[in-house]
């Protein structure tokens, strides 16, 4: 099933910054093949649900290894089986209605 993930982990007690984490879990996303792209607050991710899955498993599992005792992460899920629709999808539907609106005003 493919499925599309908003992922924010944030390793506790880890120190002040914890880019070094992240940018770990942005290199096992890569070396994974799925598509993901980072952003403020977390990365969404879309791919097939058992590949995502271990790989969020896969971040937490190397944080830990990075020295952080506890991690605490969000994970919002979505799928549909009624069309394909993708994260670039959502993005471009909601900016053509963007669009269509401001050539009303």
């Amino acid at each position: 099933m493919q499925i599309q993930v908003e992922f924010c982990v944030i390793p506790l007690n880890a120190g002040e910054s914890l880019a070094p984490y992240i940018a770990e879990c942005q290199r096992i996303l890569t070396d994974s093949g799925l598509s993901h792209q980072l952003h403020a607050f977390g990365t969404n991710i879309e791919g097939e649900w058992e590949v995502v899955m271990a790989a969020v498993k896969h971040c937490h599992a190397r944080i830990h290894e990075m020295g952080a005792p506890r991690i605490h992460s969000q994970l919002k899920i979505g799928s549909r089986v009624d069309r394909e629709q993708s994260l670039q999808d959502k993005i471009d539907s909601v900016t053509a209605l963007t669009q269509a609106t401001d050539k009303r005003v």
